[in-house]
């Protein structure tokens, strides 16, 4: 790798040995993808992946504590991913006890950590940092060290800005001397699409089952997304995004998808159209069969498959004011036309701190209370991870949480039907 003057200087222990250590991380990190150079953090903030005080990370705490005893921090404020608790969520007295004491024991030493290092605001904790209420929202070619895998996928293709899926910790190293190596996702090369998928169902995709579709299909790859324009259109609305934020999850959790293009739609295909597509790419091909097929093969791992759930999450990643809106209409239909008042499961909605601030100045929130859905800024993974927890049946219409937990996944018509008495 060839380094500037300033970054060799940095390395060689000028600003001091802790930086030293720091840069000579970023190198070998870069070394490893056979990165030529290192080139410099251009975005206003940076987000951060590892938000929760587990007990057993002692090692991340040990280094965010030696970075803060040599006086270093961050080049860039930054976001986090969400927090682990929230005590609105129903939890049984086991089940509190096991996260309060032998779970997220060091959750406020971490969070004080966090806010010495240069955390952007108290509230500034959620997986979706780019919405315009958490104010983390790269421009188009932007060069970020992000780690949070639904984040950096949504950044590079409804953004376009530019980022690898870094792990947790190289975020911060990135942040705290200001570069990060150049390969895959930053380069021009990488982020061509090496396959073509073309939608071809009847009506609109789920946008969590076409996501995993995908990410199962392509892997690691970049995909070029053809007839998806058809049921979404041609223009980034908030129901746009809102789609494309729950696909790219999806892309990036069922399979390592980092970047995708949709035809009409995100900046480089309307931008460049055709011609990012890398010669010789693959071809996917995605109608009503495929989809079926792909939702019948999730694996169900409850103990009892037959057992009344009973939890339900929604916003995995955080829901966007317009997806909370949304619901709650939805909800007040389907309660009314199964003859309820109320959610006949115990439900949470999750979203951004900033987000449910919002939300709560429309007239949107008192209604959805009213229903009985309790809503939360919480990582629903966070709580899934509870030993007890994840013996529970829970639902949710995330491809996410369901990769990764326990946790069974139905569509978000589905989630309707049962939340609200009537039948999927």
């Amino acid at each position: 790798m060839i380094l500037t003057k300033e970054q060799q200087a940095i390395l060689d222990g000028e600003k001091g040995e802790t930086l030293a250590k720091v840069m000579k991380t970023l190198v070998m990190y870069g070394d490893a993808f056979e990165a030529e150079k290192l080139v410099p953090i251009t975005s206003k903030y940076n987000h951060l992946v590892t938000s929760f005080g587990l007990k057993v990370m002692s090692p991340v705490y040990d280094l965010m504590q030696k970075l803060l005893d040599a006086g270093v921090s961050s080049e860039q404020k930054f976001s986090v991913d969400p927090r682990p608790l929230d005590k609105n969520v129903p939890a049984n007295f086991l089940q509190n006890l096991v996260f309060n004491k032998f779970m997220y024991t060091k959750q406020d030493f971490y969070e004080k950590q966090l806010e010495k290092l240069g955390l952007m605001d108290k509230n500034a904790f959620s997986c979706t940092c780019y919405m315009d209420e958490m104010g983390n929202k790269p421009q188009k070619g932007d060069i970020l060290s992000w780690a949070e895998s639904s984040a950096v996928v949504y950044a590079n293709s409804v953004l376009g800005a530019r980022c690898n899926r870094n792990s947790g910790i190289i975020d911060i190293m990135g942040s705290i001397v200001g570069y990060v190596p150049y390969f895959g996702l930053l380069t021009d090369e990488g982020r061509k699409a090496t396959w073509v998928v073309k939608v071809e169902t009847t009506k609109k995709p789920e946008a969590q089952l076409l996501g995993s579709a995908i990410g199962m299909k392509v892997m690691e790859d970049v995909p070029y997304v053809i007839g998806l324009d058809k049921w979404i259109g041609n223009e980034l609305t908030d129901s746009a995004t809102s789609y494309l934020k729950d696909f790219g999850a999806a892309t990036a959790s069922n399979g390592a998808v980092g970047l995708y293009h949709i035809a009409g739609l995100t900046p480089e295909a309307v931008e460049l159209g055709e011609s990012l597509i890398a010669d010789g790419a693959k071809e996917y091909i995605i109608d009503d069969a495929e989809l079926e097929r792909v939702q019948k093969n999730y694996p169900v791992i409850w103990k009892n498959p037959d057992a009344t759930p009973k939890l339900c999450f929604v916003g995995c990643p955080h829901l966007s004011l317009a997806q909370l809106t949304d619901w709650t209409e939805k909800i007040e239909a389907e309660l009314k036309k199964n003859g309820k008042k109320k959610v006949t499961i115990p439900t949470v909605f999750t979203a951004a701190p900033g987000v449910l601030e919002a939300f709560e100045k429309t007239e949107y929130a008192a209604r959805l209370k009213e229903t009985g859905v309790i809503t939360s800024y919480i990582c629903p993974l966070m709580y899934m991870n509870n030993p007890l927890c994840k013996k529970m049946p829970v639902i949710t219409s995330s491809n996410k949480l369901r990769t990764y937990t326990s946790a069974r996944y139905y569509t978000d018509g589905e989630i309707l039907q049962t939340i609200t008495g009537g039948k999927k």
